[in-house]
């Protein structure tokens, strides 16, 4: 790991893969905060990875909350090398919406635009880091042409109608209401966000290392995780989905591997300013590659890029330009 200390500002660090790069964040010697839902999330991370471990409380499903914990890092005005937006909600097999505090379907409003508003929040000390650097944590079932993005209705935004509605619509696209695709859109969108911030920051003369990346299909043994509430949804399929490709194909990467590749981007992968996106992908049974390509076609829209980032704005309560000048 890199020998010089950074600090890290990490979303989606009390479990799953945000959890095991924390804590070799922390053993590298890196300075960390995460933002925890909850101070009961915060205190068991803590009393967990111990070390220089900083935490402040954002509830990802209200965007009160995440101005609140914002506006304290800003307060506190320590510059940030290394942004990592990595929490992720998924609640496959569910029927009906769930939905944040603001009225927005729960996927999109905590995947993404929970993290467009503290991404804008925050770039001013991510401006005044060493080396800056943004990771966002996206997926490889935003691109329908991957094996996790055939499975299903298949990512797409459409003309962003459900975006232009805003509170109250099920579906970014407009349409009704899929608890699986509504993950696959979140994901979308997050490679669009990170695609347009690198575009606002370049062409404003602050070019950064804006990092996309999939991690792969990753079920950690037991409860918990990021399939916690697919799990209470449909447990016998979930507990047959992991068999099938944990243990039977072995398609997924382990909770620790992933860990680690997220730490390695967030500190020490050698990148140029620009957009970059990296995926895990199985090339084989047990066998899995970590390299840089390309996202999906819709992804690659700069129409669409703009248009989701003036819409997401508008949502938070945000100018266009707000942070990134």
């Amino acid at each position: 790991m890199d020998e010089i200390s950074r600090h890290v500002v990490l979303t989606g660090g009390g479990s799953g893969i945000g959890r095991e790069a924390a804590a070799q964040l922390l053993a590298a010697g890196h300075r960390l905060t995460v933002v925890c839902r909850d101070g009961a999330t915060a205190e068991r991370l803590r009393e967990r990875l111990g070390g220089a471990l900083a935490t402040v409380i954002a509830d990802l499903a209200d965007l009160e909350s995440v101005e609140a914990a914002a506006a304290a890092l800003r307060k506190a005005g320590e510059p940030i090398d290394s942004l990592v937006l990595n929490a992720g909600l998924q609640y496959s097999g569910a029927k009906e919406p769930r939905w944040s505090a603001q009225g927005f379907e729960l996927t999109f409003a905590v995947n993404h635009l929970a993290h467009q508003a503290l991404l804008r929040r925050l770039l001013p000390l991510l401006l005044q880091g060493r080396a800056p650097r943004l990771v966002v944590t996206a997926s490889e079932v935003h691109d329908p042409t991957t094996a996790g993005g055939k499975v299903g209705q298949p990512a797409g935004l459409g003309d962003l109608a459900g975006a232009r509605r805003g509170p109250g619509a099920a579906m970014v696209d407009g349409g009704p209401f899929n608890a699986e695709k509504a993950y696959k859109d979140s994901k979308l969108c997050n490679v669009l966000m990170a695609r347009e911030v690198e575009r606002r920051l370049r062409r404003k003369g602050t070019p950064v290392p804006v990092i996309a990346w999939s991690p792969g299909l990753v079920i950690p043994r037991g409860p918990g995780g990021f399939f916690r509430d697919s799990q209470r949804h449909n447990p016998l399929g979930q507990a047959v989905f992991a068999f099938v490709a944990r243990d039977l194909l072995r398609l997924t990467e382990s909770p620790e591997r992933a860990g680690a590749l997220l730490a390695g981007l967030a500190t020490t992968t050698p990148l140029e300013p620009g957009f970059h996106y990296w995926s895990n992908r199985v090339r084989g049974p047990g066998r899995l590659r970590f390299e840089e390509g390309e996202p999906s076609a819709e992804a690659r829209s700069d129409v669409l890029a703009a248009e989701l980032w003036e819409l997401s704005a508008r949502a938070a309560g945000l100018e266009a330009d707000e942070g990134v000048v």
